[in-house]
């Protein structure tokens, strides 16, 4: 049914279970599994470049590396599970990346992940889920996670 699972994934508490049920899914179908953590732009542009965090200017440097240790972590994950893995950072908007994404690698299935909160919340924000459930026309599973704020 599923041959090619695209997993996108933030590295939060959002997506703790969504890793867990996409690798469940790909192991259970034996489908190859696409990660993908995308640095936001709108929060790389937004940094006015005058403190350097880290030793490193601006909060790129911070995004790529926590992309780059949630992806490592799952690389892991998925070898211990028997899951083929390709793990990819790419920088862009999140919601048009993840699509565009899933539309070249032909997904099968989009996983994402989400925190439960009030509609209130919703009304005034949204969520990066959200806008993908809206643009794309692929089969996707959303994962929510219930937190405490």
């Amino acid at each position: 049914m599923y041959e090619r699972i695209l997993l996108s994934t933030d590295g939060t508490v959002a997506s703790t279970a969504a890793e867990t049920h996409a690798l469940d899914l790909a192991a259970a179908h034996g489908a190859f599994l696409h990660v993908l953590y995308v640095v936001d732009e709108d929060v790389v542009t937004a940094y006015s470049g005058d403190e350097y965090v880290d030793e490193a200017e601006g909060p790129e440097h911070s995004l790529v590396e926590h992309g780059e240790e949630t992806l490592s972590e799952l690389r892991n994950r998925a070898s211990d599970a028997g899951v083929d893995v390709e793990a990819t950072i790419q920088h862009g908007h999140p919601a048009e990346t993840i699509v565009r994404y899933a539309d070249t690698n032909e997904a099968d299935l989009l996983v994402l992940g989400t925190k439960r909160r009030p509609n209130e919340y919703r009304a005034l924000l949204g969520s990066v889920t959200d806008r993908v459930l809206r643009l794309t026309t692929r089969p996707a599973t959303v994962v929510k996670t219930e937190v405490t704020e």
